[in-house]
């Protein structure tokens, strides 16, 4: 049985780690490459890095910063934000990542998660899926939950898993930053359906809420943010935690 993974993310915006509530009201983190650095250090299965506002600009000044990541870091790393091309890909790739998150252009040219799948392979491609709970359904959202679109989370998910994505990134807009769990309920569906791996996004607020989504959302990774940025939870006790309570880890 694989070992779940613990996956820090850190939004990227001016060349710093924010962290939102909601997708809204951000404040500083901290420098991107020391953060990275020292939850691999603590023992981070693997990482996000996300180009929030990624601009044209931006995007320059993302790749450098990629470049300064792999050099500081030992464990894989995945990087999203801006990515429409094949092109973006394979600038990404070359700056070190591992793999590459698409969300917006996924959802607007779909055909991009094939291209992908098919030029780097199914492992590199990661679909990031932000969704709201709205009227009795999960909605996807385009621009950094922003903009409504007319996909429904399981069926998107299963188009793109269709079209050779190796990941889903599903984050629970309604849960985001609100630190009270996370969306076990459609993180369990997202995992009976599809055959491939999925993390959950969006919820985190104390160790129980990581087990609860490994037992109930069946879910092959967690993702959060700002309660290892603040210093709320730290890895390697966390990962000590999950092992007490059965859940398979690499300690």
């Amino acid at each position: 049985m694989l070992a779940k993974r613990i996956v820090p993310c850190l939004d990227i915006k001016d060349g710093k780690t924010v962290k939102g509530i909601n997708f809204v009201n951000f404040r500083d983190a901290g420098d991107p490459v020391e953060l990275g650095a020292q939850y691999s250090r603590e023992g981070a299965d693997e990482l996000v890095y996300l180009d929030i506002t990624a601009s044209h600009e931006g995007r320059k000044t993302f790749t450098e910063l990629v470049k300064k990541v792999a050099a500081n870091i030992s464990i894989p790393f995945t990087v999203g934000g801006g990515i429409n091309e094949l092109q973006d890909v394979d600038r990404l790739l070359s700056a070190g990542a591992d793999k590459v998150s698409i969300n917006s252009a996924a959802l607007r040219n779909p055909q991009l998660i094939d291209e992908i799948a098919k030029n780097f392979g199914n492992q590199v491609c990661v679909v990031a899926i932000d969704a709201n709970y709205e009227n009795g359904d999960w909605l996807c959202y385009l621009n950094g939950g922003r903009v409504p679109t007319e996909k429904h989370l399981f069926q998107w998910a299963a188009e793109a898993e269709s079209r050779g994505t190796g990941e889903i990134l599903f984050t629970s807009m309604t849960h985001d930053g609100v630190k009270d769990g996370y969306a076990n309920e459609a993180l369990r569906t997202l995992a009976e359906k599809l055959h491939i791996p999925v993390i959950a996004s969006g919820g985190a607020g104390k160790m129980e809420h990581f087990r609860d989504t490994f037992a109930e959302g069946k879910v092959d990774a967690v993702l959060a943010a700002s309660v290892f940025h603040f210093g709320e939870i730290g890895i390697s006790d966390l990962k000590q935690y999950l092992h007490q309570e059965g859940i398979n880890v690499r300690i």
